[in-house]
C-alpha cells in the first residue's frame, strides 16, 4: 500500500501540473490559429474544461485520502494538497466566470445607437463572412442564438437582441459633444488609440473609421465601428461593438463603449 500511495500522489500531481498546460494550449493554440475557436473554446475549454479539472481534483483528493490513512500516515500529504490545490484554483475561477455571464444578456452586438447603428464596411462584412461559425452584422431583426449559417445554430432562436440590449445597457447612448464634427472625430481617433484599439477603414470627409480590438487569450477579435454626425451645433458621436464568434460577450463590449465615452470626453475638451 506504500509503494501504491507513493505512485499515486506523484500521479496526481503529474496530472494537475497539465492542467494549466491543458488550459494554455487551448487559449494560446486557438490566439495562433492551431486550433479553431470552437475546438479551442467550445470544446477543450467549455464542454470539456470542467470535466478536466474534476478529473485532476479527484485524483488528487484519492491521493490526499492514501496520504491520511496509509501507515506512515500523512507521507506525501504536501504533495497531494498542491495537486488539490491546482484544479480547485480553476473550478473556483470557472464559476466565477460563470456567474459573471449570468449577470449580463447573451447578446455581442451592442451599440450606442439601437434605431440606426453605425454599419460596417464590405471588407468587415467578408473578413467576419470568411470565419466558420461566426456571427453576423444583422441587429435590428436579430435573436439569440441565430448564425448567418443554420447549421451553427445550437437550438431555436431565443429572444430579440434588441429588447436584451434596451434592457441591459440603457447607459449606452450617443455620445453628443459640443465641438464641431472634425474637432470630435480627431478626438475619437485619439481616443480610440488609448484604447489601443487598432485601427482600420478611416473616413474623414464621412465621419466614420473602423477598428479591431483582440483579447489576449483565444485571440478573440471584436470588430469597433464609429460615426460622428453635427448635431445641434455640436457633434454626436455613435460606437457599435460586435464580437466575431461567441454568443455571449460577457458584457466586454458594452465595458469597451463605456471606457471609450470617457476617453472621448477626456480627449474633446
Amino acid at each position: 500500500m506504500n509503494g501504491l500511495r507513493k505512485f499515486w500522489v506523484r500521479l496526481a500531481l503529474a496530472a494537475s501540473l497539465l492542467v494549466p498546460i491543458y488550459f494554455l494550449g487551448a487559449a494560446l493554440g486557438t490566439r495562433f490559429g492551431l486550433l479553431d475557436w470552437r475546438v479551442g473554446f467550445g470544446a477543450m475549454t467549455y464542454q470539456w474544461g470542467a470535466r478536466v479539472l474534476l478529473g485532476a481534483a479527484g485524483f488528487a483528493l484519492i491521493g490526499m485520502l492514501l496520504a491520511l490513512a496509509v501507515p506512515p500516515h500523512g507521507r506525501g500529504w504536501r504533495m497531494a494538497l498542491i495537486a488539490l490545490i491546482i484544479p480547485c484554483l480553476g473550478l473556483a475561477y470557472g464559476f466565477y466566470v460563470r456567474q459573471s455571464a449570468a449577470g449580463v444578456p447573451p447578446i455581442h452586438d451592442i451599440t450606442t445607437d439601437l434605431s440606426d447603428p453605425p454599419e460596417f464596411s464590405e471588407d468587415v462584412a467578408e473578413t467576419r463572412a470568411a470565419v466558420r461559425c461566426g456571427n453576423g452584422l444583422e441587429l435590428l431583426d436579430a435573436r439569440v442564438g441565430e448564425f448567418p449559417d443554420p447549421a451553427c445554430a445550437l437550438g431555436p432562436p431565443g429572444p430579440s437582441v434588441v429588447d436584451l440590449h434596451r434592457a441591459a445597457y440603457a447607459d449606452l447612448k450617443p455620445i453628443e459633444l459640443a465641438v464641431p464634427p472634425e474637432r470630435a472625430y480627431e478626438a475619437a481617433i485619439a481616443a480610440a488609440r488609448t484604447q489601443r484599439w487598432t485601427l482600420g477603414l478611416q473616413d474623414r470627409d464621412a465621419g466614420r473609421f473602423e477598428a479591431t480590438s483582440r483579447s489576449f487569450w483565444y485571440g478573440f477579435t471584436d470588430d469597433i465601428a464609429v460615426r460622428v454626425r453635427p448635431r445641434h451645433g455640436g457633434s454626436v458621436v455613435d460606437v457599435r461593438s460586435v464580437s466575431r464568434v461567441g454568443i455571449s460577450d460577457m458584457g466586454a463590449n458594452a465595458r469597451r463603449i463605456r471606457a471609450f465615452t470617457e476617453a472621448l470626453r477626456a480627449a474633446s475638451v
